[in-house]
C-alpha cells in the first residue's frame, strides 16, 4: 500500500482532483462535476466518493489517503474559515472542517488563487524558491503572496488581493468591487479591452483593431506583438500600473519570482519584457530584484497547491 495526499480545487463548474503520493507527482488527475447552488451542502459527500473511488479504481484501500488539501473561490482565514464564496453559494462554512468530520483524516482548505500560487512555488515556475507572488491574469486580477514557503493569508482571508490595489487615483470609472482605480480594471482581460476601446474611440489613428466586431485580449496583444501603435499604447498602459502593484509587492516581501498566469500570461515573453522595464523603474532601491517568470501548470496549479497543503500536514 502507497501512501498518497490529495489536492482538491473546488470551481464554479468543475471540480479538480489529484492524487500525490507523499512527496512525489500526481498519479492521477481528473475532474468531477460541482453540485448545484441549490445542493451546494452535498459538495463534502462528492469530493470524498470521488477520492474514494478513484483509490478504488487504482487498487489502493481508503486508509492510503492521509490527507486533503482544498482549494475555494472566496476568501480563507487561517482558522479555516469561509465568509463567502458567491460562485458556489457556500456562506459562513469551514469547509475543512467539515470534510475533515466526513473522512476522518487532516483537512486544509485555502483560497484558489494561494493555492495557484503554491502550486508554481512547490511544483512549477518557482520550484525550489521558498519567496514568490503569484499574479493570475484573466477577467480579473488575482494573487497569491509566498513567504518562507507558506501562503500569506492574513488575519481575514484577503492576503495577495493584489487585483484591488489602488494603482490609479485619478479614474472616474467604477472597479466592480466598487473602488475606482483597481489595478483589475487595467491588467485583466476585460481592462485590456476597455483600455483598448477607450483609446479607439478617442483618436482616428489607423489601427488593425478597428476592424475587429468582437474585441479580445488576445487581439490586442496579438496586435501589440504586430507593432499596431493603438495595441501598443494599451500594452504600456497595462505594464506601467501591473508593473506599479508588482513593485510594491517587491518592496514589502522581496520575492525571488513574480510568477505570471492566467489566460492573459498566454501572450508569453512580451508581458515580461513591458513589465521588466516598469518593474525596474519603480524599484530603484532594489540591487537586485525578483525575476519575473511564465507560470507552468496551467488551470492545474491550484490542485498542485493544494496538494501541497495536504503534505504540510503531515509534517505537523
Amino acid at each position: 500500500m502507497k501512501n498518497y495526499v490529495a489536492g482538491v480545487d473546488v470551481g464554479g463548474t468543475t471540480i479538480k482532483m489529484g492524487l500525490f503520493p507523499v512527496g512525489k507527482a500526481p498519479v492521477e488527475l481528473w475532474e468531477v462535476k460541482t453540485p448545484s447552488r441549490e445542493e451546494i451542502d452535498r459538495l463534502y459527500e462528492v469530493i470524498r466518493d470521488a477520492l474514494h473511488e478513484k483509490l478504488a479504481e487504482i487498487g489502493e484501500p481508503e486508509k492510503a489517503l492521509l490527507a486533503i488539501g482544498i482549494g475555494l473561490p472566496g476568501p480563507v482565514r487561517e482558522d479555516g474559515y469561509v465568509s463567502s464564496c458567491p460562485n458556489l453559494g457556500l456562506y459562513a462554512e469551514y469547509p475543512a472542517a467539515r470534510l475533515e468530520e466526513l473522512m476522518g483524516i487532516p483537512v486544509a482548505a485555502v483560497n484558489d488563487a494561494n493555492a495557484a500560487a503554491l502550486g508554481e512555488v512547490y511544483y512549477g515556475a518557482a520550484k525550489g524558491t521558498k519567496n514568490a507572488i503569484m499574479v493570475t491574469l484573466g477577467t480579473g486580477v488575482g494573487g497569491g503572496v509566498v513567504v518562507d514557503g507558506n501562503v500569506l493569508a492574513g488575519s481575514h482571508g484577503v492576503g495577495g488581493e493584489l487585483g484591488h490595489f489602488i494603482v490609479n487615483p485619478a479614474e472616474t470609472k467604477r472597479c466592480n468591487c466598487g473602488n475606482r482605480g483597481c489595478l483589475e480594471q487595467y491588467a485583466s482581460a476585460t481592462g485590456i479591452v476597455r483600455s483598448a476601446k477607450e483609446l479607439l474611440s478617442g483618436t482616428s489613428e489607423p489601427s488593425v483593431l478597428r476592424g475587429i466586431f468582437d474585441l479580445s485580449a488576445k487581439d490586442v496583444l496579438d496586435a501589440a506583438k504586430a507593432a499596431d501603435p493603438i495595441a501598443l499604447q494599451v500594452l504600456e498602459s497595462f505594464g506601467q500600473y501591473l508593473g506599479m502593484a508588482i513593485a510594491h509587492l517587491i518592496l514589502t516581501t522581496d520575492p525571488e519570482k513574480i510568477i505570471l498566469g492566467g489566460g492573459v500570461s498566454k501572450a508569453g515573453q512580451i508581458l515580461v519584457e513591458t513589465l521588466d522595464k516598469y518593474v525596474d523603474d519603480y524599484t530603484h532601491i532594489a540591487e537586485k530584484r525578483a525575476d519575473i517568470v511564465l507560470a507552468t501548470l496551467g488551470n492545474d496549479a491550484g490542485m498542485y497547491g493544494a496538494a501541497s497543503l495536504a503534505s504540510k500536514l503531515l509534517e505537523k
